[in-house]
């Protein structure tokens, strides 16, 4: 076997992904990630002062579950206001002196709801970053020779300018660092001109990029050539109708990236993403209302949190128990890809979903169900929302634009079949408002599917 065509970009590690023998490895690194948050860093060793709890008196994985619960943004919130946004002073309080020392980059999220949230990039983060991402760039079918475009935000995104150490040791592999912010023009221009045959970006651009093509390139968005998109930031690559609806489109396999250390696989139906870190991060489930622990068991559903088990150099989660507020589903049973690692699909945001007559709904469902009625729609739509959720009044209210062609007179009709499949799958049935077509606005970052009409 050519080291081109091995299964794994790690043939040592990654076989044994979800297995006993990593499990016991990752018990056996927890303690000293445990002790390193509570000796160097000031916002762990009061959160367990707080939890009457020292790292002597975690043991095993069920004392650390008792222990601590999980933190968020939320708490990083309570922070920025306790020092007054003098975020020298809160950066060492959440990172520790230590690893702020080793600072490298500063990146945070978008910070759509407030300030944003800080995800640094340590020196010793950049090996981490280029070894899990290196696994999820393999698994893809990143290869020597291939150009990868990057459509991610460039101007402090976690996404965006950290693509510069996720892929340093996959050599002979080219960056073309485009940016969000560059526009679909200039990105669909450049991906022409430099011969990109990846992409990487949101789901939202990239069904942007379809509907502008025609215009920039005078041909369909398939004409780039395109191979493989890497989609994440958000909800899209994981729903069936978005995926099948991007793969025809561009001719390309489309890989669901994010929401932790995970790349979906390329079996025809979608199943989920691979977990690629067990020797990197532990993972748990936790009930999203009462936080209490879930078993890891085949199907399960839960809020996801994140332990790095090498803290100083970890990606994206450095505390104990962080948590995205993302609720996932896992499958523990072998995948029919035949690759190694248990699987997550994101089921929503704890903080997204939506309640009608006591039915939960999260916007990503609703999503699903929409794009399953392109072309005769457009795909976008608006979650309307007159008080604070998650209490909707029935009905939910939505608009939708129609398709390009379609008749004023044929709107009714669909109405009632999207009603009906979304009574069908989600249990909710909405009324809709029709919009005329491209009359919502496009988002070349993340799509905000809820429009506001209440006070805050």
């Amino acid at each position: 076997m050519t080291q081109l065509s091995r299964k794994y970009w790690n043939p040592e590690v990654e076989p044994l992904l979800n297995t006993p023998e990593i499990r016991a490895s990752q018990e056996r690194k927890l303690p000293r990630s445990i002790r390193y948050c509570y000796e160097n860093v000031p916002f762990e060793r009061r959160r367990m002062e707080a939890a009457g709890v020292r790292p002597e008196d975690i043991r095993d994985l069920a004392d650390f579950r008792r222990a601590l619960a999980p933190v968020g943004q939320a708490e990083f919130r309570q922070v920025f206001e306790e020092f007054n946004l003098d975020m020298d002073l809160v950066w060492r309080h959440l990172f520790g002196k230590d690893r702020m020392d080793d600072l490298y980059l500063l990146t945070t999220t978008s910070g759509t709801t407030g300030v944003p949230t800080p995800y640094p990039v340590f020196h010793k983060t950049t090996d981490t970053m280029a070894e899990l991402f290196g696994r999820i760039g393999w698994r893809a079918g990143m290869r020597p020779g291939d150009k990868l475009a990057v459509g991610f935000g460039l101007s402090m995104h976690a996404a965006g300018t950290p693509h510069l150490f996720w892929y340093k040791r996959s050599h002979g592999v080219t960056l073309i660092p485009i940016g969000a912010e560059a526009g679909a023009e200039r990105i669909l221009n450049y991906m022409k001109l430099f011969k990109a045959n990846i992409f990487s970006g949101t789901p939202s651009l990239a069904l942007h990029l379809i509907e502008r093509a025609p215009e920039v390139l005078g041909a369909p968005v398939k004409s780039l050539g395109l191979k493989v998109l890497l989609l994440g930031a958000e909800p899209g690559a994981g729903i069936p109708e978005i995926r099948s609806r991007l793969e025809t489109e561009y001719g390309a396999k489309v890989f669901d990236i994010g929401a932790g250390y995970g790349v979906s696989c390329d079996h025809p139906e979608y199943q989920g993403m691979h977990w690629i870190a067990d020797d990197h991060c532990l993972y748990e489930l936790v009930d999203p209302e009462t936080l209490e622990p879930l078993p890891m068991t085949h199907g399960a559903i839960g809020q996801a949190c994140f332990t790095p088990l090498d803290p100083e150099a970890g990606i994206f989660f450095h505390h104990l128990r962080f948590t995205l507020s993302d609720i996932h589903q896992v499958f523990t049973e072998p995948c029919p890809c035949g690759l190694s690692g248990f699987r997550y699909r994101i089921v929503g945001r704890a903080d997204d979903m939506l309640k009608v007559k006591g039915t939960p709904v999260y916007p990503a469902a609703i999503q699903g169900v929409i794009n399953g009625f392109v072309p005769r729609i457009t795909g976008a739509f608006r979650i309307v929302l007159t008080e604070k959720p998650p209490r909707v009044v029935p009905p939910l209210k939505l608009k939708v634009e129609s398709g390009e062609g379609i008749r004023e007179a044929d709107l009714p009709g669909l109405e009632r079949e999207i009603a009906e499949k979304m009574h069908r799958m989600l249990h909710v049935r909405p009324a809709i408002s029709w919009l005329k077509p491209f009359s919502l606005e496009r988002a070349s970052k993340k799509t905000q599917l809820l429009e506001k009409q209440y006070e805050p």
